[in-house]
């Protein structure tokens, strides 16, 4: 098994353990998502530290929808530095239930599923919070490699109302704005 999908395997027992959200209170989802709109390239900003991405680093994620309903997911990174070496692997997402179009089942093991929830998002899709019933996984992404510090906080400061302590993101490294 190439050494890129083994950092990846933890993802699945997050997903099996994630998966029992009964001992966690309910988490919020945005009303709904036009995955139309949500598709295309996501930089990382923050998240909270995962086996999986240990050591990664100008890390984004690309959404593409499919013709089966789908959407294709790629996950990049650079191990070590900005300059290190690219990691990369492609899943897929799907929509379990239609009337909540923010909450996803992602796949990169195939049959294993991982929750893939949208608790905030921008009004023009310019930034993106996503996390998981257990709260152990959040992600803040951006449509670009760097995020304005006023809209940082304003996300961070909502997150307490969901359930996730702000103290646990790690900022990830990104490159400048348009390199």
């Amino acid at each position: 098994m190439p050494a890129q999908l083994v950092k990846f395997i933890p993802l699945l027992a997050a997903g099996l353990v994630g998966g029992c959200g009964a001992f966690y209170p309910p988490l919020d989802v945005v009303e709904s998502v036009d995955l139309s709109r949500y598709a295309g390239k996501w930089y990382e900003i923050a998240s909270y530290p995962a086996p999986f991405q240990a050591g990664c680093t100008g890390t984004t994620a690309e959404y593409a929808l499919r013709d089966d309903g789908k959407v294709t997911v790629v996950n990049t990174c650079n191990t070590g530095s900005l300059d290190g070496p690219v990691d990369r692997i492609e899943g897929s997402a799907r929509v379990p239930n239609p009337e909540v179009s923010a909450k996803l089942k992602v796949s990169f093991f195939p049959p294993f599923e991982a929750n893939y929830w949208i608790i905030d998002l921008g009004p023009d899709y310019e930034y993106a919070v996503v996390g998981e019933p257990s709260r152990r996984f959040l992600w803040i992404l951006s449509r670009t490699p760097n995020m304005d510090e006023a809209v940082y906080e304003e996300i961070i400061s909502r997150l307490p109302e969901k359930g996730y302590d702000p103290d646990r993101l790690v900022r990830t490294l990104q490159v400048a704005d348009g390199e």
